[in-house]
């Protein structure tokens, strides 16, 4: 079946079989290697991504589930090969060790300060319950989520 959607900023149809997991879809056939499957249950949110602005996690959706609607994923991040605020905030404050997690961790902070431009810490650790990393701790997280504040508030608003 043809698949269509937005993914990155971008219309894209494929062909898959609805009920194939997003996941799969994205890494296998759009080489999408930035979403991680940790557990493939829902439970670490390694592979989160955003659609239609809400973050979800790929091994749970299928494939039809995204038709008509927009993807994103922390490959769309990037624009011209410069990083997103909120992926420069979790290099800089050293909230990637690993790396396996952080890709999901990004989308959820993403969402979250698309919502709430200046979250507290309740807030921020509501957004993120769903993710797990096993190396950092979650200290360096947090302040990352709060370096992408800064980061966000001095940007130019585009018109």
């Amino acid at each position: 079946m043809k698949i269509y959607f937005t993914l990155n900023g971008r219309n894209v149809d494929i062909d898959a079989v609805p009920t194939d997991r997003l996941i799969d879809v994205l890494r296998d056939q759009l080489q999408l290697k930035g979403v991680k499957e940790g557990c493939g249950e829902g439970e670490c949110g390694a592979c989160t991504v955003l659609l239609d602005g809400d973050p979800v996690n790929a091994c749970l959706m299928l494939a039809g589930q995204v038709h008509g609607k927009d993807l994103l994923t922390v490959e769309g991040l990037t624009t011209d090969g410069a990083l997103h605020p909120v992926q420069a905030a979790f290099a800089e404050t050293g909230a990637v060790q690993c790396g396996f997690c952080t890709p999901g961790f990004i989308m959820s902070t993403v969402a979250l300060l698309q919502r709430i431009p200046t979250p507290t810490d309740e807030q921020i650790i509501h957004a993120l319950a769903g993710h797990v990393c096993r190396c950092t701790g979650y200290r360096k997280i947090l302040d990352a989520v709060r370096r992408a504040t800064e980061l966000l508030a001095q940007e130019v608003p585009l018109n």
